[in-house]
């Protein structure tokens, strides 16, 4: 009864089940671009809430220079999303910054990419929680700072169960608040600047005047530098354009054109927000306050100037504005939910990172790629004790690792293009100019905050790199065993279908064989049941159940391709069986969580063939690891757990490679 109540309450708080071969399931959980610029874009136009400010603050009480930095940072924006645009056309079927770099520079530099990633989405989640709960501290008392970060925390908790359920549910509760966000940023930054009308005319030629000055007091070189620095420290403020790119699986056909606009959404609402939030701490004199965000400090200023400083409507506009900009940092850091496990998806699938991440939950969510951007995202807010100024440095070095690689890439690739192609001298400039943009941010981030936590990121990268290195080392080594073993029966099970086949006896004792994807697996259980118990069984049954993982869920054609292929090695074992007069016949299906297939299976299987004991193989290490136990699936261990607990039979015989 307990077990019961408690997948009652397990469907309650997921959602039930979906089924992956629904023809309807795949298409039904695709954005249009509008949800796609909420679900996606959103990181990208929240990083006004603290990219912005970093860079104002950087520049050092030299508020004039503000203009170049408004000016550099709208720019910058564009010329990265339209170097994104350009992934999107050439990798339609997602993976961003790590596929461009796995397929246009070399594996390894996929591997850099997609680590960087990796640590991206964890800080993307911790940062954006972080930023919106500063954001809803900023209306309360200072007593309540010691709160935030159990607040964090507790939003964190509450966004992994949403994305548990899946996207669109998150996307259509968190419409609103993205909504609100644009009206109310985007009214504030019109009546800031229309507040200020009297000094618009006398604002280009009084910051050249002052820049002059300043040139003339420490040279132009160090103004250069300032407005630099202040550039580059402000590179939280581009952080969430590669998020489309990444998961371009997720958007509605045609890709490329949803893609396109998704980018364009973001690059228009992006630069606004940035470029104008810049020129609003500049025109209103904003100072940085205690407890307060820069945004919090400049809305009040604008409210006290057009309503006055006690007016009820001024404090629930301002209720409402940081209430959206706190909801719309959490709908960002959504991004890291979805970003994350596609991208450590991606990383299993080229076998960088072990295969659960892969793996698809019932609600065909990557489960294993949310619950550990959950725990990362934790703990990376206990460690930094939720500071923003601390996060927004970790989090910009890794972006902008994956922006150089993937603009190397798209460089390598139209200066590779050969002259009856088209070299496209527009797209090659992007490539370029976004090369240079990059590397200098990420250069300049990197040497004037390496001391201040700007180690940490790169040594916890570093990390990533090495494990996936040494998991890829593994699995291709494996790969060669097993692919050994299958090359000894491909000729032994390659013969035609047996015309008539001995029938079956399904009173009689039979012995079922639950394999996998290699065949030397397979057979390598089979003959060691018929050397155990020589002619005991009279029926030989075996199952698979092919694995619906997020890169076969994504492609329309590859669950047709899977079926196939699982037929395929059934019928090698049939045939095997059938033409050594031994009676035989296979069960196949195709699923998402294969050991639950798998029970149905078996239970089908045991009415129809009663006297049955269930066989199966384990991989078994000459130096069994927790590594080696992570990297590879425990089904059997599973199942025997099940069917033992039925009273089924089950034994699981070792393969030693």
């Amino acid at each position: 009864m307990a077990r019961y109540d408690w997948k009652k309450v397990q469907r309650w708080v997921l959602g039930a089940p979906r089924d992956p071969l629904h023809r309807g399931q795949r298409e039904g959980m695709l954005l249009v671009a509008f949800l796609a610029w909420i679900g996606l874009g959103a990181d990208g136009l929240s990083s006004a809430n603290y990219g912005p400010e970093e860079a104002f603050l950087a520049l050092s009480g030299h508020n004039h220079l503000a203009v170049y930095l408004a000016l550099a940072t709208a720019l910058t924006v564009v010329i990265i999303c339209l170097g994104y645009i350009q992934v999107i056309e050439l990798f339609p079927s997602g993976g961003g910054g790590y596929r461009v770099a796995s397929v246009l520079v070399g594996p390894y530099a996929g591997l850099i990419s997609g680590s960087a990633l990796i640590v991206n989405f964890i800080l993307t989640a911790a940062l954006s929680v972080a930023s919106g709960v500063d954001a809803l501290f900023s209306l309360l008392p200072l007593v309540w700072q010691p709160w935030k970060v159990p607040a964090e925390i507790a939003v964190i908790v509450a966004l992994t169960i949403a994305n548990l359920r899946g996207v669109k549910e998150v996307l259509i509760i968190l419409m609103p608040i993205f909504i609100g966000f644009l009206l109310t940023h985007g009214g504030f930054i019109v009546f800031g600047v229309l507040g200020h009308t009297a000094t618009l005319p006398n604002l280009i030629p009084d910051t050249m005047h002052e820049t002059a000055n300043l040139a003339g007091q420490i040279g132009w070189m160090a103004v250069a530098g300032i407005v630099l620095q202040a550039f580059a420290l402000g590179g939280g403020t581009y952080t969430g354009i590669e998020a489309v790119s990444n998961n371009i699986h997720m958007l509605r056909e045609p890709r490329m054109v949803t893609g396109r606009w998704t980018m364009t959404y973001m690059a228009t609402s992006l630069s606004f927000a940035a470029g104008g939030l810049i020129v609003l701490y500049l025109l209103w004199g904003v100072a940085p306050e205690f407890g307060r965000t820069l945004n919090a400090v400049t809305f009040r200023l604008v409210l006290a100037h057009y309503l006055g400083s006690e007016h009820l409507a001024g404090s629930l506009i301002l209720l409402a504005t940081l209430g959206t900009a706190a909801g719309l940092l959490f709908v960002a850091s959504n991004t890291g939910f979805l970003g994350g496990p596609a991208a450590l998806a991606n990383m299993a699938i080229d076998r960088w990172m072990p295969h659960q991440f892969a793996h698809l939950s019932n609600r065909l969510v990557t489960q294993n790629g949310v619950l550990l951007m959950a725990i990362s995202a934790i703990a990376i807010l206990v460690i930094t004790s939720g500071r923003v100024d601390k996060l927004v440095v970790l989090y910009s070095i890794n972006v902008f690792i994956s922006f150089v690689l993937s603009f190397v890439g798209l460089t390598r690739h139209w200066l590779h293009r050969r002259e009856g192609e088209g070299i496209r001298p527009f797209r090659l400039f992007v490539s370029v100019f976004g090369f240079i943009l990059t590397t200098t941010i990420l250069v300049v981030t990197v040497l004037n905050k390496f001391t201040e936590g700007a180690w940490m990121t790169v040594v916890i990268t570093g990390c990533i790199i090495l494990a996936g290195t040494l998991i890829r080392r593994h699995y291709n080594a494996c790969s060669r065993l097993l692919s050994q073993a299958d090359a000894l029966f491909a000729t032994t099970t390659r013969a035609m279908a047996v015309a008539n086949p001995p029938p079956l006896q399904p009173e009689k004792p039979t012995a079922i064989f639950l394999v996998g994807g290699n065949l030397g697996t397979g057979m390598h259980t089979l003959l060691a049941v018929r050397k155990l118990f020589p002619d005991h069984f009279t029926n030989f049954v075996f199952i698979r159940v092919g694995e619906v993982d997020s890169d076969t869920f994504r492609h329309a054609g590859e669950l047709d391709t899977l079926r196939q292929r699982v037929d395929e090695s059934l019928a090698q074992f049939v045939n095997y069986c059938q033409r050594r007069n031994l009676p035989s016949v296979a069960f196949g299906g195709v699923a998402a969580d294969t050991t639950a297939e798998l029970t149905t299976m078996l239970d089908q299987v045991l009415k129809q063939f009663p006297n049955s004991v269930v066989f199966a193989s384990q991989l078994v290490f000459k130096n069994e690891t927790f590594l080696t136990r992570l990297l590879h699936g425990q089904t059997p261990l599973v199942m025997q757990r099940r069917l033992q607990s039925r009273g089924v039979p089950m034994v699981i015989l070792p393969m030693k490679i």
